[in-house]
């Protein structure tokens, strides 16, 4: 299982990758493991700023659908136009690539020490073992 140690975590699988003002968020390998085969990501959020642990989107699979949540507050800059139905329509990115193309959305992030409140890779390791 691929856990990258640069990034960090959340316990409802999603990761963010910090880039200076802005921030990638997407699922992690386990998430997209569990989920199997994903058909469909839908995100109607960009331009809005939420709060960590709303809602920003769902991804559906074959058998089911799981909610996005923010890691972080902060504003929804950009949608994955590889993975958008409108654009390049390839959520299967997320299966083949969920730390690099597989990205869900760029955020910027409203208060930084949120950060801190989530989870290392040694600490989402330990969090998916149970």
């Amino acid at each position: 299982m691929n856990i990258p140690k640069e990034l960090l975590y959340t316990e409802d699988h999603e990761w963010i990758r910090v880039e200076g003002d802005v921030a990638y968020v997407g699922i992690t390998d386990f998430a997209q493991r569990e989920l199997d085969e994903l058909v469909y990501v839908e995100v109607e959020t960009v331009g809005e700023t939420l709060d960590a642990g709303e809602e920003f989107g769902t991804v559906e699979a074959v058998k089911t659908t799981s909610e996005l949540l923010m890691p972080v507050g902060g504003e929804i800059l950009e949608f994955n136009k590889q993975i958008d139905d409108s654009e390049g329509d390839d959520p299967t990115l997320i299966n083949s690539d969920p730390y690099g193309e597989g990205w869900i959305v760029k955020i910027t992030i409203n208060d930084k020490a949120e950060l801190d409140n989530l989870l290392s890779a040694e600490d989402y390791t330990a969090l998916i073992a149970e």
